[in-house]
């Protein structure tokens, strides 16, 4: 065989990593896209990245069958829900929408390496982020009034709703930003991930520590600034988890051992405080007691589940508001919400108690070799993955991002780079 040029090789190289970088923006971002461009225009940007993605994937001979059976297992039911679903030709659409996401992430996954990818998360999230703050200091400072998406009419609504603005023009009062994503809980995921690959980049000695200071500056203002308590809260978890992993790390196997069994029960622990002492958190952190409405949607979404508890009503990924049940399962004063606001609730609903063991056993599976690899894996990204599952497990908790874009884009390319001996081979 025939080795390529070096400086081929090189620019393949070069061209694989500014593609991830496209891909991990419009993954994180793609509320951006679709404010700016439409749907359509959103369509069009994913539809060429996909192929490209799939170019690289074809040209790498990628072995499908080395991928994690659970992946197959999950994708597999999604698609086979087509037979059951109330809504058969959205949920055919939503099986498409969501290989294209697994298609690209195992593109990320097996043609560049751990190194790559974290340059690349981190170019794209600190993009966004900087693109954020330029958006809302323009709105802010020039336009001076909020700003509703493009090609979108409202002219039909009395009133407009404060969840239908894009920017709500509050940087200047040091209100909730929304980012280019229109969406403080969104924008605060973006900045906790541009902390995790930054950190990441920098304690491998990758990058300038004046340019890491700087971008975690940027990252902790977002932060602040869009005060998502679902967030703030998986930041903190995930430096407490990784922190516990870099010491047993460092241990013996008894001590990893014993590390690994005390999160498991702090976090039950955790878990069980929150529910008991729910309403004195929420008033210490700001927030109104019903969970800015999710109990109210989780209560609608369960009695929606019970009614078909073991195939569910069929996958859909992003809820279609014109589809039955979705079109008025949570409206809240004027806003149809198009999600459970939690990932397992929403795999309930959607794929019933059958989709809960296999996605559930295919993101603990995963959470499980994270931990492997943090043990065992190379010490420049040995944290990354479990800091990405634990900041994507907290989340589901409270959104259902993880079904969708880059929450199972992430999930994913996780799974596949922490599969047995996977770092071995990287």
């Amino acid at each position: 065989m025939t080795r390529e040029p070096a400086p081929a090789t090189e620019r393949l190289a070069a061209y694989r990593r500014m593609l991830a970088a496209a891909g991990f923006f419009t993954l994180a971002a793609g509320d951006f896209w679709r404010y700016l461009l439409s749907w359509w225009g959103w369509g069009a940007i994913v539809l060429v990245l996909l192929a490209l993605g799939i170019v690289e994937l074809v040209r790498a001979r990628v072995e499908l069958r080395r991928l994690p059976l659970l992946l197959w297992a999950s994708v597999a039911l999604m698609a086979l829900s087509v037979a059951w679903s109330a809504y058969r030709l959205e949920t055919a659409v939503a099986t498409l929408a969501t290989l294209g996401t697994t298609a690209f992430a195992v593109f990320l996954a097996t043609s560049l390496s751990w190194d790559d990818l974290v340059d690349a998360l981190a170019r794209a999230m600190r993009f966004a982020l900087g693109l954020s703050l330029l958006f809302e200091f323009v709105v802010s400072a020039f336009v001076r009034h909020p700003v509703l998406p493009f090609f979108v009419d409202y002219s039909h609504l009395e009133t407009i709703p404060r969840a239908f603005y894009w920017s709500r023009d509050l940087l200047f009062d040091g209100g909730r930003i929304q980012g280019i994503v229109g969406n403080a809980n969104l924008l605060a995921m973006i900045a906790l991930l541009a902390l995790i690959a930054g950190t990441t980049r920098w304690a491998a000695g990758r990058g300038t520590t004046p340019g890491f200071i700087a971008w975690t500056a940027v990252g902790l203002g977002v932060l602040a600034l869009t005060r998502s308590t679902t967030v703030l809260v998986a930041v903190a978890a995930v430096a407490v988890v990784t922190l516990l992993a870099w010491s047993a790390r460092r241990g013996s196997g008894l001590r990893r051992v014993v590390t690994g069994v005390g999160l498991v029960a702090g976090a039950a622990a955790a878990a069980v405080l929150a529910v008991v002492f729910r309403g004195p958190l929420l008033a210490l952190a700001g927030r109104s007691s019903d969970l800015t409405n999710r109990l109210d949607i989780w209560e609608s979404v369960t009695e929606l589940a019970v009614q078909r508890p073991v195939g569910g009503w069929g996958w859909i990924s992003y809820w279609a508001p014109w589809v039955e049940p979705f079109d008025d399962l949570a409206v809240i004063r004027g806003v149809t919400y198009l999600q459970a606001h939690n990932a397992w609730l929403d795999v309930f609903l959607q794929l019933g108690a059958v989709g809960l063991v296999v996605v559930g056993l295919f993101a603990l599976t995963t959470l499980l070799r994270s931990w492997v690899y943090a043990m065992d894996g190379p010490r420049g990204t040995a944290l990354l993955p479990l800091a990405l599952m634990t900041a994507l497990l907290v989340q589901s908790l409270a959104e259902s991002r993880l079904l969708i874009e880059a929450g199972w884009a992430l999930l994913v390319l996780v799974s596949i780079l922490t599969a047995t001996n996977r770092w071995d081979r990287r």
